[in-house]
């Protein structure tokens, strides 16, 4: 089963080694890759809708056939670590084509998009910036694999 993180932008300087070292971990447990797609540059007159509109047309190019498809949101269902690991588990036992977790724009995530995903998933109660999105999320692919394989890194009570 295939793993895919569709991301808008590339991580600036100050947190590209850690997204790298934790996507390169979850890599380790699943068939993992990510894509980035090109950031919308806002113009003069351009509306926040047009923004997330363009950014979105490029992600939904990016998922692949038959993929879940799991939009980050401020709004979406708060997981435990053992439900993402249980959820990735579940994918890979019902022989499913993958899951593609989205991560948007500074901005978010156009309607389309939202429409196109099978769930919202929060990864907090605090509003992240999407380079540290990516990089929860991608520390959370990496626990998922651990807690599957009942290897010690995960010590969380739930």
């Amino acid at each position: 089963m295939k793993v895919r993180v569709i991301a808008v932008g590339r991580p600036g300087r100050l947190l590209a080694e850690s997204i790298a070292e934790y996507e390169t971990r979850a890599a380790r447990y699943w068939s993992f890759d990510v894509a980035e797609v090109r950031e919308e540059r806002a113009h003069k007159g351009m509306s926040d809708d047009a923004i997330r509109d363009a950014e979105g047309e490029r992600i939904l190019q990016r998922v692949p056939a038959g993929a879940e498809v799991i939009a980050l949101t401020r709004t979406g269902e708060q997981w435990l670590s053992t439900r993402l690991s249980q959820y990735l588990q579940q994918l890979g036992a019902q022989g499913s084509a993958g899951v593609a977790f989205v991560i948007g724009g500074a901005i978010g995530l156009g309607a389309d998009v939202l429409k196109r995903a099978t769930r919202q998933l929060r990864l907090s109660d605090l509003t992240l910036t999407h380079e540290l999105a990516r990089l929860v999320l991608a520390e959370q692919l990496y626990r998922a694999g651990t807690i599957a394989r009942g290897e010690p890194y995960h010590k969380g009570a739930e």
